[in-house]
């Protein structure tokens, strides 16, 4: 195992996790405002709604992608798409949990994410003693002939 990669991938996706979760949540109680200083307007506060389910649905992907990067860690490639994926369905099962005063993803859906993203961090180019090459760009082994 990578513990290096994982423990990366780990404080990765608890980063991006709280930052998506907490722009949904000030998202919605922005759009649960519009909705109240509107109340005669039947669409009011659902542009803020939608403005903010979008963005946190583009926003978590990145935020994988570009953590992993900062960390110096290759090969996101899917951690970033079922990563992503995977917080647009969870995102989109609890936006009602989200969308009410005081209200969160509950507590072990955000741990199984988290557990998920860290175990997807953990897939990538290898260290693998196959996939180790040497000097000369050729893998280890008894010298070409």
């Amino acid at each position: 195992m990578r513990y290096v990669r994982l423990v990366k991938g780990a404080f990765t996706v608890t980063l991006s996790t709280a930052v998506c979760h907490s722009l949904m949540y000030a998202g919605f109680a922005g759009a649960r405002e519009s909705a109240a200083a509107n109340e005669d307007d039947m669409g009011a506060g659902a542009f803020e709604f939608l403005l903010t389910t979008a963005a946190s649905w583009i926003l978590m992907p990145l935020l994988l992608w570009a953590g992993m990067g900062v960390l110096r860690e290759s090969g996101n490639t899917v951690l970033v798409l079922v990563g992503g994926l995977v917080w647009a369905v969870l995102s989109g099962y609890f936006t009602d949990d989200i969308d009410r005063a005081g209200g969160h993803i509950p507590v072990p859906a955000l741990i199984a994410y988290v557990l998920l993203g860290t175990a997807l961090a953990g897939v990538g180019p290898g260290d693998r003693p196959d996939q180790v090459r040497g000097r000369e760009g050729r893998p280890p082994g008894p010298p070409a002939r």
